[in-house]
């Protein structure tokens, strides 16, 4: 199938189906210790009945447990990619934009096979100074990752990557979250 014109459409035999409205996708990423999780929470309920907010690590046990990764590094990460445009397209089909917090980058989704399946995509990215992104991963519990150095990497090809940018050091959650929001809101007003 191929979406047409808020139809899906096969290209053998032309069936078409009401499924394919198509919504903005607003991926907020960020290397690890930029914020993700904490602002989660209140900007789900912040854009309650305007968009659908998720934090993309949902998926990440189930993708490890269906493709049988052994590690986080073993996922496959185009199809948890995808498995994500999927869900994005369902909540498109009762009129809702989806925006997606993790480790996502709008071009690696724009190279996805489902991509197809969404409207605009945009980027934004959480960031933090490289010391407080040190402070903030080792103050986190033993049983999380401390990929410290790998995460510093990270977030420099994110800061050349990702023009929209919210610097999490300089502004509580709450500013966060409202900053966020205004992005997201701005954005559904322009495409309006």
């Amino acid at each position: 199938m191929e979406p047409d014109q808020g139809f899906a459409v096969c290209p053998s035999c032309g069936r078409r189906d009401d499924t394919a409205s198509l919504q903005p996708l607003f991926v907020v990423t960020g290397a690890s210790g930029s914020g993700k999780t904490t602002l989660f929470g209140p900007l789900a309920r912040l854009l309650a009945r305007r968009c659908l907010v998720f934090d993309v690590d949902w998926l990440i046990d189930a993708s490890s447990t269906l493709s049988g990764a052994a590690t986080v590094a073993d996922i496959p990460w185009d199809g948890f990619a995808q498995a994500w445009l999927a869900v994005s397209h369902g909540a498109a089909q009762s009129g809702l934009p989806t925006v997606l917090l993790g480790t996502l980058t709008p071009g690696g989704l724009d190279e996805n096979v489902g991509r197809k399946w969404v409207g605009p995509i945009h980027g934004l990215l959480l960031d933090c100074p490289d010391e407080i992104r040190r402070q903030r991963i080792e103050a986190r519990p033993s049983w999380r990752l401390r990929d410290v150095t790998e995460q510093i990497r990270w977030a420099a090809w994110l800061r050349e990557n990702i023009a929209e940018q919210i610097d999490t050091s300089r502004c509580s959650p709450e500013e966060a979250v409202r900053a966020i929001a205004d992005w997201v809101e701005g954005l559904l007003r322009n495409e309006a």
